[in-house]
């Protein structure tokens, strides 16, 4: 039977279609995954006294009382009774006018607030590390003057993604490092949270190679998402860091010395407890770069 013309150049036409249809949906895949996620945030209630007359905004009643009628969060701005705070859902959207720092901020509430995946600091950091200091040698081990360290922390908290940290600012990459493990040591709440923190050490503590990393799988799941997220993208940097230990001299047990008390502290233990979870918090963290590509 033959052919029409139509029906020859039916077939490639489709394909064309398809084609291009797939690829405007892949792109608008990648933009979307590119988006910040909805991370959940718990509201930082603090008690209030308001001036004048005020109404709860989550049960509409009036607040009564001439002091601490109620509570206010501290990052968005929420007004509420202290018994409708224990049943507010956690959707605080902090402003930016409440959060008026990066560093010491609660990382969780930092990235609401500027509605990124990761603190800025963080990615502006390692984005001018990998550009321009992979190949340094002693990276993240040797540190820089502090005083210029203080001064990336003053611009972070003033400028904030606008900060200048390029090599016309900060020649030393040591400067950068240091200004990126002091926002970390300086987190309220460490990146590996003080609830995760027991879990990660008892992983640590496990001598088979396969079994530590299922239970530092099942401790990694513990960390809030903002933080899991951060951990996830710094210990991919750090396994690029270890990829040029030839110039840099810096191996995952290296930088596992560095970053084990950066990113754990020990929530209220003894001084001794504390003094032997040392050598596990290096553990941790060198697992963490040395499997980074099958924990994350």
């Amino acid at each position: 039977m033959p052919t029409s013309p139509a029906s020859t150049f039916w077939h490639p036409i489709r394909s064309f279609a398809l084609s291009q249809l797939t690829s405007l949906v892949r792109r608008a895949t990648l933009r979307e995954s590119d988006l910040a996620p909805k991370y959940e945030k718990v509201h930082n209630f603090k008690v209030h006294t308001f001036r004048g007359p005020h109404w709860c905004e989550y049960c509409a009643n009036f607040m009564w009382g001439l002091i601490a009628q109620g509570v206010k969060c501290a990052d968005c701005g929420l007004n509420v009774h202290k018994q409708c705070s224990k049943v507010v859902p956690n959707d605080c959207q902090p402003d930016l006018r409440h959060v008026k720092k990066v560093y010491s901020c609660d990382l969780t509430t930092l990235v609401k607030a500027h509605n990124t995946k990761r603190p800025m600091v963080v990615d502006m950091c390692i984005q001018e590390i990998e550009a321009r200091g992979l190949q340094s040698e002693g990276l993240y081990r040797i540190s820089g003057f502090s005083e210029l360290i203080e001064d990336v922390k003053l611009a972070f908290d003033r400028d904030g993604e606008k900060a200048d940290i390029s090599s016309n600012a900060y020649e030393d990459i040591n400067i950068i490092t240091g200004a990126l493990k002091l926002y970390f040591r300086e987190l309220p709440i460490p990146l590996i949270t003080y609830d995760a923190y027991p879990r990660f050490i008892e992983a640590a503590k496990i001598t088979d190679p396969e079994k530590r990393l299922e239970a530092l799988h099942e401790a990694l799941k513990l960390l809030p998402p903002a933080h899991c997220e951060t951990l996830r993208y710094l210990m991919g940097h750090l396994k690029r860091v270890t990829q040029y230990e030839k110039e840099n001299l810096m191996t995952s047990e290296n930088l596992g010395i560095v970053f084990g008390p950066t990113l754990m502290r020990a929530p209220e233990l003894d001084a001794m407890t504390a003094l032997n979870d040392i050598r596990y918090q290096r553990l941790v963290v060198e697992s963490l770069i040395t499997n980074e590509d099958v924990l994350f």
